[in-house]
């Protein structure tokens, strides 16, 4: 059996058994592909026969811009031809930093044809996050948007310029006048270096996640499954170039799916204006991160698009009052799930499954969680002997090597529990779950909570240094529009958390405070943290902070 009729056949098992869970996790097995290069021994393959749509990007008031999976291969093909010819060789690193066009789609395509390790990098980076990028990554080739390239430091590489020419740089529409038939310089094995991912820092600079041409492209099997894909769907997906889920969602998965990729290319995100692309374009699978999701029930969702199908949210956990009032409005229930960008989608509440409120679903086909803890809460864990899954990278790089895992489990970081269904809930990364009173509190429950208040948008919870019982959980938070950071609003939310809060975890600090966050749009609790340790040795408040007792 050929790579690509191997995963064919394994595509085929999950999409046959989207609604059955119990059929696809007993059923379904890695497809194990020694040798493959997804550009070449799928992409084009199905391009050989769908001329459906494979790209479909929407740019605010302008005309759509759509390409067909055929017209994607041959340009694709212009474009490798085109480096190759600028001298980019197997193996060599290639810096992406492009906006939602397709030049990005077409560029990626044709780094996997000549065999070159990609990193996707986000366009907000500045110039000393781009040269560290430039230097760890030992980037040989950079292709940029023409508008960012004063960004960039010197430096031994090549660039290539995308939408306008740049002195010194090479110019991308140039690609057009070279050949659309292209020959590969050889075969690519399953495991060489494809992605090279900057992770989004948290707590600390940047990590190098190395991933393969196998461990995303064919790992975001499991990505497929629980999106809920199917052939011949339209899937949006709201994420930034640069970012792990943008590669799950706006790439690899769909394209497996045989889907067509919907895209908007809008310079910032519009609740109405979704609401109507979702409409107009008969959306089917529509996925979005919890901060998107929150803007849309802020407004009015209006009734259920007619094509819309599949409802899922990523990036952080969706608290069950914005599930809730989605459902209310559409009738369709929004499906967490949970991964990382050393993994594909690990954990998901599938299609056709229940969904228990708050809860991040079920380890997915091909996945086992393994809880390093107490009983039924602990770090969630993946094997790396013989369960070990596909879609795990192969380490971590630094000084042009990589680092394999070792050891008998991969440490996710993240500290989830399990139900007696094997359901998991996320609790919170290992650093940020606290104690207070010498009860462990987890800041994703008593954030949930928060969010039911009318008056909360968005909320971080954090340890506030307390002498007689350790820490108290304090609350900093983004109010929603209209209402006004004053004492009364303060006192509304307290109260409102009071009622549902069992004494122990209850908030007794709250603060108005813009929520400082990554790049990629997580909360940097670490940051949250430092400040209150600094607060309480200072004896100090914030300008909006009150404490329950200010009530009392």
């Amino acid at each position: 059996m050929t790579a690509t009729a191997e995963l064919r056949a394994a595509r085929d098992f999950l999409v046959a058994n989207r609604t059955d869970y119990a059929a696809a996790r007993a059923g379904f097995r890695w497809p194990r592909l020694g040798r493959f290069n997804f550009s070449l021994d799928w992409f084009d393959k199905v391009a050989d026969a769908d001329r459906r749509e494979a790209l479909r990007i929407l740019s605010g008031d302008g005309p759509a811009e759509t390409r067909t999976y055929a017209q994607l291969s041959a340009d694709s093909n212009r474009v490798a031809n085109f480096l190759r010819a600028a001298g980019l060789k197997r193996g060599d690193a290639v810096l992406l930093m492009l906006g939602n066009e397709v030049p990005l789609w077409e560029s990626l395509l044709a780094a996997m044809k000549l065999g070159a390790v990609v990193i996707p990098t986000s366009t907000l980076l500045s110039g000393a996050e781009l040269e560290d990028r430039l230097t760890r990554g030992r980037v040989r080739f950079v292709i940029a948007g023409a508008d960012y390239t004063g960004r960039f430091p010197a430096g031994d590489w090549t660039g290539v310029s995308v939408g306008g020419r740049v002195d010194g740089w090479l110019a991308y529409g140039d690609a057009g006048g070279h050949s659309a038939n292209f020959t590969p310089d050889g075969e690519t094995r399953g495991d060489d270096p494809l992605l090279l991912y900057f992770t989004s820092g948290t707590t600390s600079r940047p990590k190098l996640v190395l991933h393969s041409h196998v461990s995303y492209p064919v790992g975001a099997l499991s990505t497929l499954y629980w999106l809920g894909l199917q052939p011949g769907d339209r899937h949006l997906n709201i994420s930034s170039p640069g970012w792990a889920k943008h590669a799950w969602s706006c790439v690899f998965a769909p394209w497996l799916a045989e889907a067509a990729v919907v895209v908007l290319n809008h310079p910032r995100f519009d609740p109405a204006a979704t609401l109507e692309v979702l409409r107009r374009e008969a959306v089917t699978t529509f996925c979005a991160p919890p901060t998107v999701w929150r803007l849309l029930i802020q407004g009015d969702l209006g009734p259920r698009p007619p094509a819309l199908r599949e409802l899922i949210g990523a990036g952080e956990p969706l608290n069950p009052e914005v599930i809730d009032q989605v459902r209310d409005a559409w009738g369709l229930t929004i499906r967490d799930g949970y991964g990382q960008t050393e993994t594909t989608a690990m954990v998901g509440n599938s299609p056709g499954q229940p969904v228990t409120p708050g809860a991040m679903g079920r380890p997915l086909p091909g996945y086992d969680i393994v809880l390093d803890g107490e009983g039924d809460e602990g770090e969630a864990c993946l094997s790396l002997g013989a369960d070990r899954p596909l879609g795990l990278m192969g380490g971590y790089w630094e000084d042009g090597a990589v680092t394999p895992l070792a050891g008998e489990l991969y440490h996710t970081g993240d500290v989830v529990s399990r139900a007696p269904d094997g359901t998991l809930t996320y609790v919170g990364r290992a650093d940020d779950v606290f104690k207070a009173s010498d009860y462990r509190i987890s800041p994703f429950e008593l954030e949930s909570v928060l969010i039911e208040h009318p008056a909360v948008a968005e909320a971080a919870v954090v340890p506030s240094p307390d002498p007689m019982r350790l820490a108290l959980p304090k609350a900093f938070v983004v109010l929603a529009a209209g209402w006004d950071a004053g004492p009364e609003t303060a006192r509304a939310i307290l109260a409102h958390a009071r009622e549902r809060l069992g004494p122990f975890k209850r908030i007794r600090r709250l603060e108005v405070f813009d929520l400082p966050k990554t790049i990629s749009g997580k909360i940097r609790r670490v940051e949250l943290r430092a400040l209150e340790a600094q607060r309480r040795r200072d004896d100090v408040r914030g300008a909006m902070e009150w404490w329950e007792d200010d009530f009392s």
